[in-house]
């Protein structure tokens, strides 16, 4: 039988989680995300793990607090669900999902949303194994969609206006990220670095608290990449991967 844990405030300093594992390099954005991990456990968010060195955890919290431009009443907004190497294929995606629906049936919430894409891109949940637990798509903004499972037929989640835009007034390349993921800090020096030795104009816009959270210009917002005014992607950068992206 699988053993789990949940990060607590006794527990999330001894604990990994998850993502930057064992990379010195992260360590000050795995650092920066436990203390936001710290903050967001007060309002109800969960971190739930695999007891075993991996990227396997599912990790979601209240809408209402959810640092995401959604918006309804009494949901749960799963941020991630990630089973990654040898852990896959031995039903640890659905456990940690079972999970999290019967802990929002428990605390009485109205359902569950989540981010998916109508083609499989990276840093997306699968659509195929959330329609298999009932979610269905509730909202969409181009190829992405938010999928929703709900309990009793409450008010249906949606993107907030802003997001729809997807885009911006600034023409310069722009990054907004968070520290809701543990990669953003190193990348942001390393590209930071990077901009100013090739004398690039890179803004950097830091994610810091709900309110910008909830009224970002798209749908992400631990790492969303801007050019020419148009969101392009969600890819999270490094030098090399700006340079395919610009040329490309």
């Amino acid at each position: 039988m699988n053993k789990y844990i949940n990060l607590t405030a006794e527990n999330i300093d001894s604990e990994h989680i998850c993502c930057a594992i064992g990379d010195p390099k992260h360590q000050a954005g795995v650092n920066a995300k436990k203390e936001w991990i710290k903050e967001r456990l007060k309002e109800g968010h969960i971190f739930r793990k695999l007891d075993a060195r991996g990227k396997i955890f599912i990790e979601y919290a209240p809408i209402e607090t959810a640092w995401v431009p959604v918006f309804a009443e009494n949901y749960n907004y799963i941020y991630c669900l990630w089973v990654a190497g040898s852990f896959k294929g031995k039903g640890i995606g659905k456990e940690l999902l079972e999970y999290a629906i019967a802990d929002s049936k428990e605390k009485g919430k109205s359902g569950l949303c989540v981010l998916a894409c109508k083609k499989k891109k990276p840093f997306l949940s699968e659509k195929k194994f959330f329609e298999h637990f009932g979610f269905k798509p509730v909202d969409a903004i181009d190829d992405y969609e938010l999928l929703a499972l709900s309990f009793d037929g409450g008010e249906t989640p949606k993107f907030s206006d802003t997001a729809r835009a997807m885009e911006i007034s600034c023409q310069d390349f722009t990054v907004y990220y968070s520290n809701e993921c543990p990669y953003t800090e190193y990348e942001v020096k390393e590209l930071s670095e990077y901009a100013e030795s090739k004398g690039i104009k890179i803004n950097f816009i830091k994610i810091d608290s709900l309110e910008k959270a909830k009224n970002m210009p798209c749908i992400f917002n631990n790492w969303a990449n801007f050019y020419k005014g148009k969101f392009i992607s969600n890819t999270i950068l490094n030098s090399n991967s700006f340079e395919k992206l610009i040329k490309g």
